[in-house]
């Protein structure tokens, strides 16, 4: 999906929709232009691609950003997460968004094709809950803990009336009926999110390597982005996947155990998951990647949080195009811009000592 300066606000009230048509959101009045703080309104287009995560929160700030900036444009493209980071490594992109951050290994390659040199912002700006979805006729939750999950998603549990799913549900009239585990067929961050949860909290059972792409000897059935994964199990009784939660609408929802409890998802179980969670070593000041640890998720937390990155550079050929990244950047992970894109897509805005992290890094990109 593209998000354009011809977005409309009405469009954010139709987030499920996936499309933004109608009048311009960013035609404000003329006295509108200098809201933003006083500052000169600017001009001028940036185009940026990836996770579809974040769709719905792109959607509530660019609307807000483009109220502020009349004459400014903000192209989004909706591609997932792994289409986006080539993007910014082939120069298409001038920011993206993503489900991770680059690796240790992507970070020494360099040659990020958007920057005029290697190093790059990273920012945590979109903290959200990744649901575990199913589509069960009568059953809107059920509670399973890491060993049954991962027993799903591996094959190995393959009927809903299993004991392991039975004995945590006494009460639910589970349906002798075969289990369809749905995972991407994108690599994406919300599927590295998830697989990271089961590695760290069911080696015994989950035995591949956390990745964004799904282990090709598991069989499932596979779908293309946030929206295909919804789909598929919408459209597929018996159906279980993942998926950011802000897209899981009416789907059946798993609480997951924690330290002995069955957590349902909340944007404040996800964010305390994430606070509790300390930054990577080794990385530049303006790199902010968090290293969440599912298996240390303290008691009433969600332990299945998708942590997605603002990610751009700190040095653009172009002085225009850092002007208005650092602007976005800012804009998004201000107070305003975090209320505006949680009221849309229910993710947990991030607290003030990370917003001021986040607002030093974004000071790093050089506009002169």
């Amino acid at each position: 999906m593209k998000i354009t300066r011809f977005s409309s606000i009405a469009a954010l009230g139709a987030v499920a929709a996936l499309s933004l048509v109608g009048c311009a959101a960013n035609e404000a009045p003329a006295d509108n232009a200098n809201a933003n703080g006083g500052e000169e309104s600017l001009t001028g287009t940036i185009e940026a691609t990836g996770a579809s995560s974040q769709e719905a929160a792109q959607q509530a700030w660019v609307a807000g950003f483009q109220g502020i900036h009349a004459d400014a444009t903000v192209n989004y493209t909706s591609t997932g997460s792994g289409t986006g980071r080539e993007n910014f490594l082939a120069g298409s992109s001038n920011f993206i968004g993503s489900d991770r951050a680059y690796n240790a290994e992507e970070l020494a390659a360099g040659g990020f094709g958007s920057c005029a040199s290697d190093s790059i912002v990273e920012i945590p700006v979109y903290i959200s809950p990744v649901a575990v979805a199913f589509n069960l006729e009568g059953i809107d939750t059920l509670n399973l803990d890491a060993a049954t999950i991962a027993g799903i998603f591996a094959g190995q549990i393959t009927n809903w009336n299993d004991p392991a799913i039975a004995e945590q549900n006494p009460d639910a009239e589970l349906p002798d009926q075969p289990i369809v585990p749905v995972h991407r067929a994108d690599a994406s961050g919300t599927q590295e999110t998830f697989t990271t949860y089961l590695q760290s909290t069911a080696p015994d059972v989950w035995t591949w390597e956390a990745s964004d792409e799904w282990p090709s000897d598991l069989g499932g059935e596979a779908a293309d982005g946030t929206s295909g994964v919804v789909s598929a199990i919408t459209e597929g009784a018996g159906y279980i996947g993942f998926a950011d939660a802000s897209q899981a609408g009416d789907l059946g929802q798993v609480a997951v155990e924690v330290e002995g409890e069955y957590v349902a998802y909340s944007a404040e179980a996800a964010s305390a998951l994430v606070e509790a969670s300390p930054l990577e070593e080794g990385r530049e000041p303006q790199d902010l990647a968090f290293a969440v640890d599912p298996a240390a998720a303290p008691a009433g937390s969600y332990p299945i949080a998708l942590v997605s990155y603002l990610i751009g550079c700190v040095e653009y050929e172009d002085p225009e195009v850092a002007t208005l990244v650092k602007a976005y950047f800012e804009y998004v992970a201000s107070a305003e811009g975090q209320e505006a894109a949680s009221e849309v897509a229910g993710n947990a805005p991030i607290s003030e000592g990370l917003r001021e992290q986040v607002m030093t890094a974004i000071d790093a990109i050089v506009t002169e």
